[in-house]
This record gives C-alpha cells, sequence and structure tokens, in this order.
C-alpha cells in the first residue's frame, strides 16, 4: 500500500500556521520537522538519551508534512488556495507544494524518529516506544498516537492539558483523537470520562491507548451534538472554525457551574471564537497562549 505525502517548506515562525492549513484542507495530522525542536529539548528538563547528530547539520528551513489517500488529486489544491488565502490576510512564507509517494512500511516505522516526551502542568505525556524514568509523584501517560492522531506535543494540546481541572468530575473530550486529553483527565482524577471522534480510526487509537494506561472511559465514534450526554467538564480542541460552529449546542451538554476548554485557535481568530461564546452566554476565565496559537477557558453566566 502506499500513501500520498504532501510537503511544504516554510521557516520556524510560519510552520504552525502552515500546519493549520494542511488541516483546514482536510488533512488527518500533520509532522513538523524543524531543527530548532531539538534546541528547545537541549534547554528542557526532559529526560534524553541520544540524538541524530544529522540534525544539527540541518538548514534552518523547516518541513511540514502530511499524508493523504493516494487518489486524493484535490488535496494540494485545497492546501494551495487555503495558503494563499493566509498570505493575503496577513502574511505567511512557504514554498511550493511537493507531493510525493511513500510505502505505507516506511512511513509507519519514520514518523516515530520525531516525538519525545511531553511533560505538562500535570502530566507527562510518553510514546509507548520511548524509555522514561519519571520523577517522584510524576503523572505519567503511555501513548501509541498512530500515526496522525498526535502525542500531546502540539501547543494546543498541551494547553488543554495544562488547563484540566477535572478532579471528582465528569468529562466530556469532544473530537477526542488518539484519546490524549480524555485519558489525562481520567489520569487526574475524572470521577468519568466520555470520549467521541467522528474518525472512525481515531476512535480506535483511542481505546488501545484507554487500555494501554488501565483507563475506563467510553469511547465511541459520534457526534456529541446528536446525543444527550451532559458533564461537568468538556474539552474541545479542534479549529475555530468548527468550535464556533458548536458555541450554540455544547451548552445543552454542560451542567450548571461547569466549565469548557476550547483550543486550537489560531491567534488570529482568538476575538473571534471569544466573541461567538460571549453572545451565547460564556464568560472567559482564562486566555492561554503557547506559540501562535491559543486556547480558552469558559464559564457560562448564571442567569
Amino acid at each position: 500500500m502506499k500513501y500520498k505525502t504532501i510537503t511544504v517548506f516554510t521557516n520556524h515562525r510560519d510552520a504552525d500556521l502552515v500546519a493549520s492549513a494542511m488541516f483546514d484542507a482536510g488533512a488527518g495530522g500533520v509532522s513538523i520537522l524543524d531543527r530548532q525542536d531539538f534546541f528547545d529539548l537541549v534547554k528542557s528538563d526532559v529526560i534524553w538519551d541520544y540524538v541524530d547528530e544529522s540534525i544539527l547539520l540541518a538548514s534552518d528551513e523547516v518541513k511540514v508534512s502530511t499524508v493523504a489517500d493516494i487518489d486524493d488529486g484535490g488535496f494540494a489544491v485545497r492546501l494551495a488556495a487555503r495558503l494563499g488565502e493566509m498570505k493575503e490576510a496577513g502574511g505567511i512564507a512557504y514554498g511550493e507544494i511537493i507531493e510525493d509517494e511513500i510505502d505505507a512500511a516506511d512511513y509507519e516505522n519514520e514518523w516515530k524518529k520525531y516525538y519525545k516526551p511531553i511533560p505538562t502542568k500535570n502530566i507527562t505525556v510518553v510514546p509507548t516506544w520511548i524509555k522514561y524514568n519519571p520523577a517522584e509523584g510524576e503523572r505519567i501517560m503511555r501513548l501509541d498516537p498512530g500515526m496522525a492522531f498526535g502525542t500531546g506535543s502540539h501547543a494546543t494540546t498541551r494547553m488543554c492539558l495544562d488547563l484540566l481541572d477535572v478532579d471528582g468530575k465528569d468529562v466530556i473530550d469532544v473530537g477526542c483523537g488518539s484519546g490524549i486529553l480524555g485519558i489525562a483527565a481520567k489520569l487526574c482524577g475524572a470521577e468519568s470520562v466520555y470520549m467521541c471522534d467522528i474518525d472512525a480510526q481515531a476512535v480506535e487509537f483511542a481505546k488501545k491507548n484507554a487500555e494501554l494506561n488501565c483507563v475506563d472511559a467510553e469511547i465511541e465514534c459520534a457526534d456529541l451534538i446528536a446525543g444527550e450526554r451532559t458533564a461537568d467538564f468538556i474539552i474541545a480542541n479542534i479549529t475555530a472554525d468548527i468550535l464556533m460552529r458548536l458555541s450554540k449546542d455544547i451548552g445543552k451538554h454542560l451542567r450548571a457551574g461547569g466549565k469548557i476548554v476550547l483550543s486550537g485557535i489560531i491567534d488570529s481568530r482568538l476575538d473571534e471564537v471569544a466573541e461567538c461564546y460571549g453572545r451565547e452566554g460564556y464568560e472567559v476565565l482564562q486566555r492561554c497562549a503557547q506559540e501562535d496559537w491559543r486556547a480558552l477557558l469558559l464559564e457560562r453566566r448564571q442567569d
């Protein structure tokens, strides 16, 4: 079996924006190869054993890649259109869109090279293939993300992990992907966790990761809005456009006094999302920023 790979070269500043354009064009997952990530790792407190020295010789150019079905001829067209819109709106530097093919076996092993333990305020996410010695009292989540659903390294996910305040609460994770946020919530003391995603493959990875961490959670392929489930704490790490579409209906799933974490928001869309939820009666309790991404902690105002 073969995949189609789509690659765009950019710079450190604009890499996340190119990745966002790929998601907008329909990508299930994106990888960013950036030499700066290595230097950030060296400065951090994360335990690591070795590094491929070829990274030190790489250029400052950043490689942003995704994969698509071999028969999806329209992805590059959609991506080019979205990048063009972003460039016109605020300026973004990128090169040509390069398409290639790769065998499934090669891809499934290659992507693992670029993941590392991710320490956050509440929990440390460790890919299953990495040896890691936790500090005393440190919460650990072992994760096998699959090829397209993330290990928690992205700023949007890290902010959600930092904002988890779920001890004793019932939690909903909307668009759960690999299950990282829902599993983290359970490991951080949530009473119950419900995870849903419209992607069946994501749901399968989430179920495997929950089992890997001995977490009891209900996980299903579903659209939250179509159901009647309620919770004390809702997490939605998606995209600004989808978050705004959820704003009118997500409240029926939130109990009195409950809170919502919204993430996946590019800086330039933050006010738009906040105003959208403000019109629906939500108050912003906290705004978080990492790199070019933003997250909101919201509470519905009492009538």
